[in-house]
């Protein structure tokens, strides 16, 4: 996400974003016309990051690394890293995300703007305003709607690739699942909430022992500075080969069975403030800071079995004439002929008529609002009218109800994001190596 406008979602940062048009008028040269023209900081494939790119981004990112500063408390305030520094880290960034960028296009993510348009309902309801009402808030913040609206989609964009090249691709053996069910069953653990940071000393898979040995001098450097006393976060900023660098390494809150793999059994043991000795994983050298840590319930959900039968309009068949026939079918039920078998016949819903309209035990809100509400209002037993959906049009006979247990549903479904989640980390940053190790980058800087 563009940092100019996190800022904004947030708190509406104005200052961040007039800092970065500042900025980016400075990083701009004269041509022989007169007219300003724009400095290339890298080259990267078909593609190139900015001078102005790279500055509103440093001016947001030096921008954000104060105020974390100005609410600390004074003796707990550092200065920040050396201005070479962020902008190498910053550069690194928008490097990474020019790859990843590229590489969606040529495998044909695209966001459309009906699903751009849902998620900034969600940042405009997150706000108390409407859809309709953002551009307004955001011009009173001086900032341009269609690039915000442009570095929105790209962050979809760049969500959707990492779906499919990294969280896809993450395999879960039955073996996995057993072991993190019987953990959550055996400790709870698990269920506590532990807010964590790291840092990174990368190294490549094709490391000489000489790098090795130095990125290992590196890390144990890094460690004797926080050991003095030194700002973890900072460090991270100056240091870290993390995507979550500029963030000063924070990975945020997150249950005990949702650690990184790597971190887990380190982190659990330690004491708020503790920072672990160097972890090797495939990506590098690590360092993990526990910032903080707080401190099983049954899942009851109400669900509702039921079956049906769908004709749905075509050329030939009309609204009204599958109205009236579904009328006709409906009739020959309460005449004495069987449900089920009818729905086999006829219903041109494939799966539940396999099963004689049987839609199974589920919760209503699982269906469309038309039939979530035939679900919820019709009685048990008795057979609906004839009632539309975009589906098509449907008779209903609602079977049973139930309050069903879903703990152990529930348990497996955590049990899958936890472990998911804890290998997306070192997926994510091994696959950010390779992305880079493929791309011809030259910086100009």
């Amino acid at each position: 996400m563009n940092l100019c406008k996190r800022s904004f979602a947030a708190a509406f940062g104005a200052a961040a974003i007039l800092v970065c048009a500042d900025v980016q008028a400075q990083t701009r040269e004269l041509g022989s016309s007169g007219e300003l023209l724009d400095g290339v900081a890298a080259l990267v494939d078909e593609g190139v990051v900015l001078k102005s790119e790279l500055a509103m981004r440093m001016a947001t990112v030096v921008d954000n690394l104060r105020l974390q500063q100005e609410q600390l408390p004074a003796e707990q305030r550092r200065p920040l890293p050396p201005l070479s520094v962020l902008e190498s880290q910053v550069l690194e960034q928008l490097i990474l995300e020019e790859i990843q960028v590229q590489r969606a296009a040529r495998i044909g993510i695209e966001i459309g703007d009906d699903v751009l348009n849902q998620a900034l309902s969600a940042v405009a309801e997150q706000l108390g305003l409407t859809l309709e009402q953002l551009p307004a808030a955001l011009a009173e913040e001086s900032i341009d709607y269609a690039m915000y609206r442009e570095d929105s989609r790209k962050d979809l964009t760049l969500r959707q690739l990492e779906q499919r090249d990294v969280l896809a691709r993450i395999a879960i053996t039955p073996r996995e699942l057993e072991q993190c069910l019987q953990r959550t069953d055996q400790s709870r653990t698990s269920e506590f909430l532990y807010n964590i940071s790291h840092i990174l000393v990368s190294v490549s898979s094709a490391a000489s022992s000489e790098e090795l040995a130095a990125a290992q001098r590196e890390v144990n450097e890094i460690l004797e500075r926080v050991e003095d006393g030194e700002d973890f976060g900072q460090l991270a900023v100056t240091f870290s080969d993390s995507p979550t660098a500029l963030e000063g390494g924070e990975l945020g809150w997150r249950r005990g069975s949702e650690l990184p793999t790597l971190f887990a059994d380190s982190v659990t043991r330690m004491q708020a403030g503790e920072v672990s000795e160097p972890i090797q994983s495939g990506s590098g050298l690590n360092l993990v800071r526990l910032n903080d840590m707080r401190g099983d319930q049954r899942v009851m959900v109400d669900q509702v079995r039921g079956r049906h039968i769908l004709i749905t309009p075509n050329e030939v068949l009309d609204d009204d004439a599958a109205m009236q026939r579904l009328r006709g079918i409906r009739d020959q039920i309460l005449g004495g002929d069987d449900f089920a078998t009818i729905a086999q016949a006829v219903s041109e819903d494939a799966v539940s008529a396999a099963d004689g309209g049987d839609l199974g035990w589920s919760e209503p809100e699982a269906y469309v609002p038309e039939f979530t509400e035939m679900l919820t209002s019709l009685p048990i037993g008795e057979l609906s009218e004839p009632f539309q959906t975009r589906f098509g049009w449907h008779i209903l006979e609602v079977l049973e109800h139930r309050s069903y247990d879903q703990t152990n549903d529930v348990k497996e479904q955590q049990c899958a994001g936890e472990i998911r989640a804890a290998k997306a980390e070192e997926e994510k940053a091994m696959w950010l190596r390779r992305l880079r190790d493929q791309a011809y980058i030259d910086t100009r800087l």
